[in-house]
């Protein structure tokens, strides 16, 4: 692909990329993955709050600019549009990130790996009162890329050739976590959130289990200010996973030889990212077209643009082999 400043006059560059698909991905995939009609099943399991009286609703208003706010009320709308305002950022998107945390959060199989990570990445391990006495949050950043490696390519350097209307998917391209040791504390209504999720979990039998927030926050830099807050229950047979440390094993589409990886969070994503990227056919409801503000996510990126978004994506494109050759 010939890559270019936006000069006309100036001499592309020539990138050469070759991607290598394993032969049985598909049958890996498919052994692993859950069906569309158990997402969509139990997507109705997963609602959402007024984010100013917290009543349970079963038909939200949204805010129309964000799309990551819900509201019971015109009233109670704009009562919170003072605290809401300065987070408040436009997505391209219809349903914003709604649908497709809905899809995340539904699905057993991400969802695990998701668990795994979010146990190393906030130190689950380490101090056994973190979940328990004292709660923690993992914020986990989202983004839409190219379904075609070869299109990030394109939009990564620049590829003028590179078509306009590109099929994207979900990816995670970070986990950041909040602790009690940080001198931020949680916002009232977080801490009030995981407190009330601690005692109905207590109640229920699971007092064992660590539970937390899970925030999913969007990666573009026009939705930065636009996020989406969880209680986050981790089983205790997870935690016992987690002790064992067995590492992931790969099969290289390249060699054939085996590839072992440790168990990480970082890892985890990555393990969550390939799955994702393995469903051609959008059985995990986690596909959606791209928005001028995912391909210019990517852009910035490949500028080297000093922006958080810019910084996560080639944090992630370090450290994950589908990328070694664009980095």
């Amino acid at each position: 692909m010939s890559t270019g400043s936006g000069d006309p006059s100036a001499t592309p560059n020539i990138v050469r990329v070759v991607h290598v698909t394993h032969p049985d991905r598909d049958t890996f995939f498919h052994a692993e993955a859950v069906s569309s009609k158990f997402l969509k099943a139990n997507q109705k399991y997963v609602g959402v709050e007024c984010t100013q009286c917290r009543m349970r609703l079963d038909k939200p208003l949204k805010c129309a600019k964000c799309k990551s706010v819900w509201y019971c009320s015109k009233e109670c709308q704009k009562k919170n549009w003072s605290k809401h305002k300065p987070t408040c950022h436009e997505d391209e998107r219809s349903s914003g990130l709604l649908k497709l945390v809905q899809m995340i959060i539904t699905n057993p199989v991400i969802l695990g790996y998701l668990k795994l990570g979010v146990i190393f990445a906030c130190g689950l391990l380490d101090d056994p009162r973190i979940g328990f006495d004292m709660p923690f949050m993992a914020r986990v950043e989202i983004a839409i890329e190219p379904s075609d490696i070869l299109d990030f390519a394109g939009l990564y350097f620049n590829d003028r050739t590179t078509g306009e209307k590109l099929q994207g998917m979900v990816q995670l391209n970070a986990i950041t976590t909040w602790n009690h040791s940080m001198q931020t504390p949680l916002t009232p209504k977080r801490l009030s959130m995981w407190h009330e999720a601690r005692a109905r979990l207590n109640a229920e039998g699971f007092a064992k289990d660590p539970v937390g927030l899970i925030e999913f926050f969007g990666c573009s830099p026009a939705d930065t200010g636009n996020s989406i807050t969880a209680e986050f229950h981790i089983p205790a047979i997870m935690l016992a996973v987690a002790r064992i440390r067995k590492p992931f094993e790969y099969i290289s589409a390249i060699t054939g030889t085996l590839i072992e990886q440790p168990l990480s969070a970082v890892a985890c994503l990555e393990r969550v990212n390939l799955h994702i990227r393995a469903d051609k056919e959008n059985q995990l409801r986690l596909r959606s077209e791209m928005t001028e503000q995912d391909k210019e996510a990517i852009r910035a990126a490949g500028r080297n643009e000093d922006a958080l978004s810019s910084h996560i994506l080639k944090e992630k494109m370090g450290r994950e082999r589908l990328y070694a050759e664009l980095v």
